[in-house]
């Protein structure tokens, strides 16, 4: 019997029929994409008040709540489970380097239309893990498509960029695009300063306009 068995296994084997699991490949950063030359992941400065932060991910959610009808937590994988969007945005810091990354994520206004936005609220404040905030108004988030990312250059965002999700700022000042991302709040505050804004930086926050409060 166990003779048998043994010669079995071994045709199973030669023919190929034992099913085998599939291999994860290491993700590969792209450095172009249609036409556009990227930036290096690498290219990134560390500027972050309190360091890279890690996620324990298996724990995380991401609280949007506020002014709205609906208040939800997603996990990680909830989030991810919305349409993805990519595009090519540059990030300028105010201490004069820049990258341009192809960022792909999550629509904001998506995440909108499931809570349900109130009439009231024209301003969404970010929280992070790490403690810093900032606040964009929601008039803008809309009219730009703005994305919270998952991954930059087709890669995971590593930690130091903000894993699990970064906001992408579009057309403003870098310290708009918070990173560790895990409170989006709908507010009627529109006065709202977050951790650089009650340091003195611009609320507005638009590379087109001045970095610091006249």
């Amino acid at each position: 019997m166990k003779k048998t068995l043994l010669i079995s296994l071994t045709l199973l084997l030669i023919t190929g029929c034992v099913t085998r699991g599939a291999v994860e490949l290491e993700e590969a950063e792209v450095t172009g994409y249609q036409g556009e030359d990227l930036s290096s992941i690498n290219a990134f400065r560390e500027n972050s008040i309190r360091g890279p932060q890690y996620v324990n991910i298996s724990e995380y959610e991401l609280e949007v709540n506020g002014l709205v009808n609906n208040p939800m937590n997603y996990s990680y994988n909830e989030v991810l489970a919305h349409q993805s969007y990519k595009k090519v945005v540059t990030l300028y810091c105010v201490e004069g380097w820049s990258v341009k990354i192809l960022w792909e994520g999550v629509l904001l206004e998506d995440l909108f239309n499931e809570v349900e936005v109130l009439p009231e609220a024209d301003t969404v404040i970010f929280h992070a893990y790490d403690g810093y905030s900032t606040s964009l108004s929601l008039d803008y988030l809309l009219s730009n498509d703005i994305i919270l990312a998952y991954k930059i250059n087709n890669v995971t965002l590593p930690p130091a960029n903000g894993y699990p999700f970064q906001l992408v700022a579009e057309d403003k000042w870098g310290y708009k695009w918070i990173r560790w991302v895990t409170r989006i709040e709908l507010s009627a505050d529109s006065d709202y300063q977050g951790f650089w804004e009650q340091r003195g930086f611009n609320q507005n926050g638009s590379v087109s306009g001045p970095k610091l409060e006249q």
